[in-house]
C-alpha cells in the first residue's frame, strides 16, 4: 500500500471516519482537506439498492447542475451540413460529419460529450464498440439525439450531465471543483441526489440510498448521510 505524504495525513485526521456528514458539512470540509497545488474536480459516489443486472431496476438519467461541473467540456456536434453553423454557434467544440467519423474509426474520441441528429444514428452503429465503452455513444434519452442540436449542446456546456449506475449498483458523478463555494458544491450535490430519488424504480426494495460518499481528486472521502438529504 502506498505511503500517505504528510498532507495526505493532516487531511484524513480532519475527517472523521465514524461520522456521517451532512452535505453542508461535507462540502465545507472537502474545501479543508484538499490539498492540491490544481484546484482538484469533485465527484460524489452514491450505493444504490438496485440489481442493475435487471432491466427494471437500471438507473440512468441527466441532470443539469445549477452551478455547472467547472470543467470546460468538449463538445463534438455530428450533424448535417445545415445544422453546422447552429451547432457551432452554441459552442461545440467539433463539428461536422464523415471527417469525424473516420477519425473516431482511427481511434480518436478526445471528448466528453457526443451530439447528433436522429438521421445520423445509422452510421455511428457501427462505431458502438469504440463509442460504448467509453460512455459517448449519443442516446436520445439523455438528450444527445436530438434535432435542436443548439439547445442540446448548451445544455451540456451549461452543466448539464447524464449518469447511470454501474454494474456494483453505484453512480458516479463529478459535481464541481474545489475552487466553488461550498454552497454551490452542496447545491450540485443536492440536485443529483434528488434526482436519484426521482428516479427510484418501482422493482427496488428495502433502503434505495444505501451509502453516499464526497471526495475531491487527491482528498479521502466524506461519508454523507443519506437521511439527511
Amino acid at each position: 500500500m502506498a505511503k500517505l505524504t504528510k498532507k495526505q495525513k493532516e487531511a484524513a485526521s480532519k475527517i472523521d471516519k465514524n461520522k456521517l456528514y451532512s452535505l453542508k458539512d461535507a462540502s465545507a470540509l472537502i474545501k479543508e482537506v484538499a490539498s492540491a497545488k490544481f484546484d482538484e474536480s469533485i465527484d460524489i459516489a452514491v450505493r444504490l439498492g438496485v440489481d442493475p443486472r435487471k432491466a427494471n431496476q437500471m438507473v440512468r438519467g441527466v441532470v443539469t447542475l445549477p452551478h455547472g461541473t467547472g470543467k470546460d467540456v468538449k463538445v463534438l456536434a455530428l450533424v448535417t451540413p445545415d445544422k453546422e453553423e447552429e451547432a457551432k454557434a452554441a459552442g461545440a467544440d467539433y463539428v461536422g460529419l464523415d471527417e469525424y467519423l473516420q477519425k473516431i474509426k482511427d481511434g480518436w474520441t478526445d471528448v466528453d460529450v457526443i451530439i447528433t441528429m436522429p438521421s445520423v444514428m445509422g452510421k455511428l452503429g457501427p462505431l458502438g464498440r469504440i463509442l460504448g465503452p467509453r460512455g459517448l455513444m449519443p442516446n436520445p434519452k439523455t438528450g444527445t439525439v436530438t434535432m435542436d442540436v443548439a439547445k442540446a449542446v448548451g445544455e451540456v456546456k451549461a452543466g448539464k450531465i447524464d449518469f447511470k449506475v454501474d454494474k456494483t449498483g453505484i453512480v458516479h458523478a463529478a459535481i464541481g471543483k474545489v475552487s466553488f463555494d461550498a454552497e454551490k458544491i452542496a447545491d450540485n450535490a443536492n440536485e443529483i441526489i434528488q434526482t436519484l430519488i426521482k428516479l427510484k424504480p418501482t422493482a427496488a426494495k428495502g433502503t434505495y440510498i444505501k451509502s453516499m460518499y464526497m471526495a475531491s481528486t487527491m482528498s479521502p472521502a466524506i461519508a454523507l448521510d443519506p437521511k439527511a438529504v
